[in-house]
């Protein structure tokens, strides 16, 4: 039964694997027990494991973080012995190598590291590239007869083997596959009155929506200025032209008056 350090740490790396996986690496914890998590690692292109997917199990103590995991790896691979303990730095065989900072990621990430290198250890085989290569071309095939595996990632029984959430498109300067399906954006929240924008005056909708013709027959904005500044210099002119006309005829009464 895990602590309540482990289940709060195990609970918070879930989180981060689905926020951040690495790359050609997934994992989960099984749905009845935070301590056993089942992980898929897709092996690289420029590997002999090219196009692999091996199934795996991280075996997680109560007192985890501050004790190792033990890691298995199930699908054959000719890396390592199927459904073994594997040996590495980052497992139960040397707890004394073990840093409470590392994480689910951290882990997987090591083992694939170790997958990719010779180094011979206990869990591990030996075996020739053609024979990685001839394990990676039936490794799908042969998780899907596992009743481990279907349990585990029924979403990834596929026929064809499914690409993880991170295939290191950036690292590869490959651009992600567009995602075949997608959540419907989230409505925008209702504005309050106090939130609405301010309508616009009625002048400047208007006026927004003006048109005015370019020697084109286009509409053009240019013209809109032009207009209205003529129009401005014959109102001008009109009220000059008016008080003037009125000022020479009081002038006229004025003096016929005061004959």
């Amino acid at each position: 039964m895990a602590s309540k350090a482990a289940y709060k740490r195990l609970s918070k790396e879930y989180v981060a694997m689905q926020k951040e996986p690495p790359p050609f690496v997934w994992a989960a914890p099984d749905e009845k027990n935070i301590l056993t998590w089942n992980y898929i690692i897709r092996g690289p292109p420029d590997s002999p494991f090219a196009g692999g997917e091996y199934h795996g199990v991280l075996l997680f103590p109560s007192e985890y973080p501050f004790k190792p995991p033990g890691i298995k790896m199930i699908t054959p691979s000719g890396r390592f012995q199927p459904d073994k303990k594997i040996c590495f730095s980052m497992s139960d065989f040397h707890p004394g190598s073990w840093n409470p900072a590392w994480s689910v990621a951290t882990i997987l990430t090591g083992l694939l590291s170790f997958m990719l290198s010779d180094e011979m250890t206990t869990g591990s085989v030996t075996s020739t590239d053609a024979e990685k290569r001839a394990y990676a071309a039936r490794s799908h095939s042969w998780n899907l007869q596992q009743k481990r595996f279907k349990e585990a990632f029924p979403e990834y029984c596929t026929p064809a083997v499914r690409d993880l959430p991170n295939m290191a498109q950036k690292e590869r300067g490959v651009s992600p596959a567009p995602a075949t399906t997608s959540s419907p954006s989230p409505a925008p929240p209702a504005q309050t009155p106090s939130q609405a924008p301010p309508a616009q005056p009625a002048a400047a909708a208007t006026s927004e929506k003006a048109v005015s013709r370019s020697p084109n027959g286009m509409n053009s904005p240019g013209d809109h200025a032009a207009q209205g500044w003529a129009a401005g210099l014959r109102q001008v002119i009109w009220e000059k032209w008016r008080w003037g006309v009125i000022l020479a005829l009081a002038l006229v009464v004025s003096r016929m008056s005061s004959e």
